[in-house]
């Protein structure tokens, strides 16, 4: 059974007050961060760091995201109990566990297979799987079966702002998605206001592994 003592949780805690003085102010995501036992979806050799504001790698050549960065896309999509988000890059399932903590109905995809069995076993072992349906597939393309979305979450840097994502958002629904170069990216925000009308606002720069698939970076 995967322990959560004491100690995980005062860490956690740390964490959590650490990201609110960086400016997450959403108190709902950050009752979400400390929810969610961060050291649970870490490879062994990370655990004594899982509560340092740090990325870390999981395998395949993929991260699990810096913690504040996953607070920061959070708070930007302004989720409501009971709103569909579909999350684009599932990496460890840590973010997808998040967005379940707020009451959403999650659909995340993961372009990588081996990180797709690993993730939808971690989300059935931590009994996330009424609120999450993990899928495997090119999540650059979106999810069209489930769609339209409250929100879409990409967790990983595009080259540009893939179209079949935005018409996959209902009216009044967010993306948000870092946009950029293979090093750096810029955070995003495209909300639809009509069935061809959007806005969009620009946010910091963040450092995101690449978006693959049709409509991201080729291999």
């Amino acid at each position: 059974m995967l322990e959560d003592n004491f100690q995980h949780k005062g860490l956690r805690k740390k964490l959590v007050e650490e990201i609110r003085r960086k400016g997450i102010r959403d108190e709902n995501v950050l009752n979400a961060l400390m929810a969610v036992p961060r050291h649970w979806f870490l490879d062994s050799v990370f655990l004594q760091h899982a509560y340092q504001d740090k990325a870390f790698p999981i395998e395949e050549g993929q991260t699990i995201s810096q913690p504040y960065t996953v607070a920061f896309q959070t708070e930007l999509l302004q989720i409501q109990p009971l709103q569909s988000v579909l999350e684009i890059g599932t990496g460890s399932a840590y973010q997808a566990c998040i967005l379940a903590e707020l009451g959403a109905k999650v659909y995340t995809i993961e372009y990588n297979e081996t990180l797709f069995r690993k993730a939808r076993r971690m989300i059935d072992i931590l009994r996330y799987d009424k609120k999450v349906q993990c899928f495997h597939g090119d999540g650059s393309q979106g999810l069209l079966a489930y769609a339209p979305y409250d929100a879409i979450l990409v967790t990983a840097g595009a080259p540009a702002v893939p179209e079949s994502l935005l018409f996959q958002l209902k009216t009044g629904g967010r993306l948000v998605i870092p946009v950029g170069n293979h090093q750096t990216q810029k955070m995003m925000r495209i909300t639809r206001k009509g069935e061809k009308q959007f806005t969009q606002e620009e946010f910091d720069h963040f450092s995101f592994v690449p978006l693959l698939g049709k409509n991201g970076w080729q291999k």
